[in-house]
């Protein structure tokens, strides 16, 4: 694990472009398709860190832009050819979990096949148990629910290269602390880490 990088919610620099940054042509394509035109001041000062593979701490408002600045990353970290969990991201509730995963969906499109699941509690383990039996690129999911996955076997994490800890802060006020420790422990120990 590389030391981390703190960043802070300063201004943005004037509009500065995703296409200074190393993004595939596809993904820039797409970021224009989205709409997304220029940085936010979050992006601005944590992208080009945490595309090096460095480790970030990042605090924001929401709707700052923060979900982006770690799918971008976590996306241009992850090997499509190898259907492995690579990414885990842990939301403090089911309702954030599904937003994250619909905004990297739609931030995936510009690669094939990028497999995203959703773990959360209130929801059928059957369906989840089969859903993993037939792979997963990014894993997004509650800790409760991780946990038991983990301890089942169901989830596995040996290709993990990407752990995001979305909202931490508001998952340790929600006494998360404990299961955050041992998910993390399951993970690789070299990995980028973005909190």
């Amino acid at each position: 694990m590389t030391s981390a990088t703190p960043t802070s919610p300063t201004p943005a620099p004037a509009a500065l472009s995703f296409s200074q940054l190393p993004l595939s042509p596809a993904m820039l394509a797409n970021l224009q398709q989205l709409g997304y035109l220029s940085m936010t001041a979050i992006q601005a000062a944590s992208l080009p860190a945490a595309l090096l593979g460095k480790d970030i701490i990042a605090q924001a408002k929401t709707g700052s832009g923060k979900t982006a600045a770690f799918a971008l990353t976590l996306l241009s970290n992850l090997n499509p050819r190898r259907f492995a969990v690579q990414t885990l991201v842990l939301c403090p509730t089911r309702e954030l979990a599904d937003q994250v995963t619909t905004e990297i969906r739609r931030l995936a499109r510009a690669e094939d096949n990028i497999k995203v699941v959703t773990l959360c509690g209130g929801v059928p383990l059957r369906g989840q148990l089969a859903t993993l039996e037939h792979g997963a690129h990014i894993v997004v999911g509650t800790p409760g629910r991780l946990m038991d996955h983990l301890e089942r076997g169901s989830l596995q994490l040996e290709a993990l290269n990407t752990l995001v800890l979305d909202e931490a802060d508001r998952m340790l006020d929600m006494g998360f602390f404990d299961d955050i420790v041992k998910v993390a422990r399951q993970c690789p120990k070299t990995r980028q880490t973005l909190l």
